[in-house]
Formats: structure tokens, C-alpha cells, sequence
């Protein structure tokens, strides 16, 4: 299903998004790798080739606003088109509301909210015209479950993802175009060196975590099955649904308890 199709997939240097890249490639999809490493996006790229598909790497800061219209230009001026959406680039920024700086958070609303809302607006549009397409959307567990302290837009950028995702499913809906929010719960990945949570999350027992190669594997089935909202793992899916049953009071103070743990 995937052969020869173009998959472009942000933050594909390392962790959930470089699984993603490895998941397509093995499919025989073409990759769109976009980052800021791009020394790492050479090395992959080069497996890509050397599996006899294309690649092409566009090396870019997402926290720029203008990135999203470069990617796209320079994937139009690559003659391609983008089958396959996987919108995946982000981060935690740690620390209280106030302790931060409002530049800091304003460049993670443009990496986490607006660059995901943009790069699906600007791929949606061509893949109705061609009748076929994909769009995943990396979210959280955090999205789906009450927030916690630090990390503060971190959850409300997820939940704005997810519900983004189920709208331009259902328009979507009768076409063969799907889109689906990924929710994943801990993944083991550098994402909690950079947000300095590693000595936490070490302290979580194993059943908790998942690999990034097995969260994509299952996102991309749930994507061609029709799931919308998809939260890999069953100790993730176990979570989502009991603060869900809970009363919002309970599930409030259980978070406040293990505000680390997203």
C-alpha cells in the first residue's frame, strides 16, 4: 500500500519519528525527513537509499514560523508529492507557567500546535485532489487525561492535536484519505533527556514503557483500520480509560500526585 508513495515525517532524527521513517521505509515508501540535525537525517537518508528508495532531506527548525511553507516549497520544487503526513516533531518544556519565558512557550506553540495545524492544512488540500492520503498526528496520552503541573501547554497542545485530528477525519470521512491522532504513553526515547525527566521516568517500572519502533508499527495499522484516536500499549490504555471513568475530581488529584509521569 505504501510502495513508491511519499511519506514526510517531522522530527525524523531520533526517537518516535525516526521509528516512523524506519516503518515506511520497510513498507517501501519514499521519505520527506525533516529536522534540525541534519547530519542525522544524511545517515538515514542513506539507509533509505541504499534499500533502493529516494529521499530528501530539508534540515529545518520548526519553532521558525516560516518553516512549514519552506518544507513544502522545497518538496514542490522536488517535482514529489506528500502521500503520507507524519506530523511528530516535538518536546517537553519543563518548569511552572511563570518561571518561563513567554518566547520559550510561544516557540512551542508554533513547534507543538500551529507547524502540526499548518503542515496538515498544506498537505491536505493536494491529497484530496489525488483521492488518496494519510495524516498522523503524534499526540499524547497526556491529551486525553487531566493535567498536571509543569510542562503547562504541554498537555492542552496534545488535546488541541487530538481534536484537531478527529475533524479533519470526519471531513474526510467517504474518501480514501485517513487521519489519525497517535497517543502514545512513555516512550523509551531521548524525549526525557531533553526534558530532563530521565531520573523520573527510570523509576517507573518496565510494564509502563513501550519502543518506538513497536508504537509506530501499531499507529500505522491503526491509520488504514479507521481508528482516530489511537492509544498504543494496554497499561496506556488502561490509564486512559480509568481517569476517563473517574470523577473529574479523582482523576485530578491522581495526576497532581504523579504530575512527572506524562
Amino acid at each position: 500500500m505504501y510502495k513508491d508513495r511519499w511519506a514526510l515525517v517531522t522530527g525524523a532524527s531520533a526517537g518516535i519519528g525516526e521509528a516512523y521513517a524506519n516503518a515506511l521505509m520497510e513498507k517501501g515508501a519514499n521519505l520527506i525527513l525533516v529536522a534540525r540535525r541534519e547530519d542525522r537525517l544524511k545517515a538515514l537518508a542513506e539507509s533509505v537509499e541504499a534499500k533502493g528508495q529516494r529521499a530528501l532531506i530539508v534540515p529545518t527548525d520548526l519553532s521558525d514560523p516560516g518553516a512549514p511553507e519552506t518544507i513544502m516549497a522545497q518538496v514542490n520544487a522536488a517535482g514529489v508529492p506528500v502521500d503520507i503526513l507524519v506530523n511528530n516533531a516535538g518536546y517537553g518544556l519543563p518548569g511552572t507557567y511563570s518561571e518561563t519565558t513567554w518566547k520559550d512557550q510561544q516557540d512551542f506553540i508554533q513547534v507543538m500546535v500551529t507547524a502540526y495545524a499548518q503542515l496538515t492544512h498544506l498537505a491536505l488540500g493536494p491529497m484530496r485532489e489525488r483521492g488518496w492520503g494519510r495524516i498522523i498526528n503524534v499526540a499524547s496520552l497526556a491529551g486525553l487525561i487531566p493535567a498536571g503541573a509543569n510542562y503547562t501547554l504541554y498537555g492542552a497542545s496534545k488535546a488541541f492535536v487530538i481534536a484537531m485530528t478527529q475533524s479533519v477525519a470526519a471531513e474526510c470521512r467517504g474518501t480514501d484519505i485517513k487521519a489519525s491522532a497517535c497517543c502514545p504513553g512513555f516512550t523509551y526515547s531521548e524525549f526525557h533527556d531533553v526534558t530532563e525527566t530521565r531520573e523520573v521516568v527510570n523509576k517507573l517500572p518496565k510494564y509502563a514503557f513501550m519502543e518506538a519502533g513497536p508504537v509506530a508499527e501499531l499507529s500505522l495499522r491503526a491509520v488504514e483500520k479507521g481508528h482516530t484516536t489511537y492509544v498504543p500499549g494496554g497499561f496506556n490504555k488502561f490509564i486512559a480509560a480509568l481517569l476517563r471513568l473517574l470523577p473529574l475530581s479523582i482523576a485530578e488529584r491522581l495526576v497532581d500526585r504523579h504530575s512527572g509521569w506524562k
